[in-house]
């Protein structure tokens, strides 16, 4: 049964959704028969490549959203807290707000290598715990390399534009289901959850999407009738 999940490393709640959706997996009787499908998803595309002064994450948000300063910090530490709730270390305070095309770029490459979860997962502690500037080569290059990419790999990503065009696919098919906001967890195209949901949520989605899967999907394996023949354990007689 295939789950996508539409995603940005810059969004604190989709990794906050990732754990929450590995601990009902990690519950989930069905998990080996799981394929999970990453999907670009750019929620400041706007945001420069190079800042000529750098922007920590509380002026970022106040700037964007239009409140003060105060307010949001205020936001962050729930922010904080839910992540700690979820076993994450967001450290904010050294956060570099990066625009995520080139790390989406990697993540596109990663697909095809089955790598995608691996690197979704350093991207997010690369930018909420180490406070890696994800619009940084050589940063993305060293997270790659930690993933199981090459250097060439990962350059690769960043200089052919059939990353970026798969990028924009993400996006535009996102919008086409009415993806609104991330994380947005898609279960075999029938059953959707938005936003970091708690376990359970992700546990009975699972559950119920699953087993609707079963009902409807070929049946694997052939019914064999049996009777004399050669194996290479010797010959029945």
């Amino acid at each position: 049964m295939v789950i996508e999940i539409w995603s940005d490393i810059m969004c604190p709640f989709c990794y906050i959704g990732k754990r929450h959706y590995e601990n009902a997996l990690n519950q989930f009787t069905g998990k080996n028969n799981i394929e999970l499908k990453w999907k670009s998803y750019l929620l400041d595309p706007e945001t420069p490549l190079d800042f000529e002064k750098p922007l920590n994450v509380y002026e970022y948000l106040a700037e964007r959203k239009g409140i003060s300063l105060a307010q949001s910090i205020k936001m962050h530490e729930h922010v904080v807290a839910m992540a700690n709730q979820a076993g994450l270390d967001y450290q904010l305070d050294k956060l570099v707000v990066a625009n995520m095309i080139k790390a989406h770029r990697v993540i596109q490459f990663s697909k095809k290598k089955g790598l995608s979860d691996r690197v979704e997962e350093n991207m997010f502690n690369a930018y909420f715990t180490e406070g890696k500037n994800l619009a940084d080569d050589a940063e993305l290059i060293a997270i790659g390399i930690a993933s199981g990419l090459t250097k060439e790999e990962v350059t690769t990503a960043l200089t052919d534009d059939l990353y970026a065009y798969e990028v924009d696919q993400d996006i535009q098919e996102a919008r086409a289901i009415g993806v609104t906001g991330v994380p947005f967890f898609v279960f075999n195209r029938k059953y959707a959850i938005s936003g970091a949901q708690p376990t359970e949520v992700f546990l009975d989605t699972l559950n119920k999407s699953y087993n609707e899967w079963l009902e409807t999907k070929p049946q694997s394996g052939l019914q064999i009738t049996s009777g004399e023949s050669c194996s290479t354990d010797g010959c029945d007689y």
